[in-house]
């Protein structure tokens, strides 16, 4: 079974009733069970998805923002008061270890709580860390995983993944600004899975923002607006594009067939726009 799972595709990590959650998929391919990125909620979503948090095999973080990482933590936490047996191999970029570090001091009680009373394994030992930068990421369980800088002011360390194995090739772009070079990266991907925004609703999701008097310029700098999605997937000549990491994700002024319009104005291949728990075969 070849499959995406979006578990969350809002774009941020504002949680809104009613409205999506934050950045995380499940990318399930050659008999791994893959997340990427860990926006909270994942844990349960993982688990919704049918799939056991013990079985787990990889975790990909592509930045460090709190949309992508806030449950790293506690979904690895999760699984290991669950009952893991096994190790779990995390893959993030530089300063994923300082995260992992400064979870494991705050959950230091409890820690040492349940490996004296519950005779559990540290949960040291049973996390496997890689920090990775651009190039060759790994080889993991038949799959050959790359990564690609894409552009996403401030951060510098923000990576689009590649997933192949066999005949099958999966990207996922991150979050990034317009960025035709994204599209060499893709070329004759299955899927596509990429951040999209509708211009037309950043006004609105600024104003309900508080505290965020800076949040349009950073949003009109540092994402891609869904015409210009679509430029990416025809110049990469995908399979199948996915709307991810919606920005918005959750205003009711605005429906799927606004984002299709957009997306149409560039690229006339299939396309789907993302939905929490929305399955993607490859």
């Amino acid at each position: 079974m070849n499959q995406i799972t979006l578990l969350g595709v809002k774009g941020g990590p504002a949680i809104r009733q009613g409205g999506a959650m934050p950045t995380a998929s499940l990318l399930q391919l050659n008999g791994q069970n893959i997340v990427i990125d860990c926006g909270i909620g994942v844990a349960r979503s993982v688990v919704e998805a049918g799939v056991s948090l013990l079985n787990i095999d990889a975790i990909f973080i592509t930045h460090l923002h709190s949309d992508h990482v806030l449950e790293l933590g506690p979904l690895l936490y999760t699984a290991w008061t669950t009952g893991l047996s096994k190790k779990i191999t995390v893959y993030g970029p530089e300063g994923t270890e300082a995260y992992w570090d400064g979870f494991l001091a705050s959950m230091v009680f409890d820690q040492s709580i349940r490996i004296e009373d519950e005779g559990r394994t540290p949960i040291r030992d049973l996390v496997d860390l890689h920090i990775f930068s651009e190039g060759a990421v790994c080889e993991h369980g038949g799959i050959q995983v790359s990564a690609f800088r894409v552009d996403h002011p401030p951060v510098t360390d923000c990576f689009a993944l590649k997933f192949k194995t066999g005949d099958k090739q999966v990207v996922f772009s991150a979050d990034t600004c317009y960025f035709p070079p994204l599209a060499e990266f893709a070329r004759g991907a299955d899927v596509l899975v990429h951040e999209a925004m509708l211009t037309a609703g950043v006004d609105t999701l600024v104003r309900r923002t508080h505290g965020a008097e800076r949040l349009r310029e950073h949003l009109m700098a540092s994402h891609t607006p869904a015409q210009d999605v679509g430029k990416i997937a025809a110049a990469a000549q995908v399979g199948c594009l996915v709307l991810n990491h919606l920005v918005p994700a959750d205003d009711p002024q605005f429906t799927d067939t606004h984002w299709l319009d957009e997306v149409a104005k560039s690229w006339d291949g299939p396309t789907i726009v993302g939905k929490d728990g929305l399955t993607v075969p490859i």
